[in-house]
């Protein structure tokens, strides 16, 4: 039996995450943080920043950090590549890390953001979409309420997650998913006919 690149992007994104981390901890022990962390300090005249409002995606604090994305991303990735493209996907991925890094750096002051955990809730919540054919998924209603209601709920809390990252992502996968839907939060045509 053959083995089968079958999610170029995620995967993609998965092999340099951890070759990044891998670097990190052999022979380049500062890349991460001078390259794949975006800092709150806005920066104009530097080029590294513009290159660190997006890479911080692709950067993490540590091996538990790397495995907890991208236990969910492997699984999550491959189905969202299949409904809509390896291309789209990839666009929503460099979206999403850039919008997060943009906000992270107009709202925050002294913390420095990394990791690809805002695309990871881009693509929880963008995965109620998949069966979609109109109308709001109660999938959609569930996963708001269940994953970005903790999210809420953990910005009152003292650690050094990035919280709003999540809602971020968050957003931009409900975003995503009615864009890709069709644009429209009408009902089906099926529904509308029965009315």
């Amino acid at each position: 039996m053959k083995i089968k690149y079958n999610a170029p992007t995620t995967l993609n994104f998965t092999f340099l995450c951890v070759l990044i981390m891998a670097l990190n901890d052999t022979i380049l022990p500062n890349i991460t943080r001078d390259w794949f962390t975006v800092y709150s300090n806005i920066r104009l005249n530097d080029v590294t920043w513009y290159f660190q409002l997006f890479s911080h995606a692709f950067g993490h604090a540590n091996w538990n950090h790397l495995y907890g994305n991208f236990g969910v991303i492997l699984l999550i990735g491959p189905i969202l590549e299949e409904k809509y493209g390896s291309r789209n996907l990839a666009v929503m991925i460099f979206l999403t890390a850039l919008v997060t890094g943009l906000l992270h750096v107009f709202f925050f002051s002294g913390v420095a953001l990394l990791g690809a955990s805002g695309v990871l809730f881009m693509m929880i919540v963008l995965a109620s979409f998949t069966q979609a054919k109109g109308g709001i998924p109660l999938t959609f209603i569930l996963v708001v309420v269940l994953y970005l209601g903790r999210e809420i709920y953990g910005i009152f809390q003292a650690d050094e997650v990035s919280q709003f990252a999540h809602l971020v992502g968050g957003v931009l996968g409900a975003v995503f998913g009615f864009f890709m839907q069709g644009g429209s939060l009408a009902l089906s045509k099926d529904s509308r006919k029965k009315k």
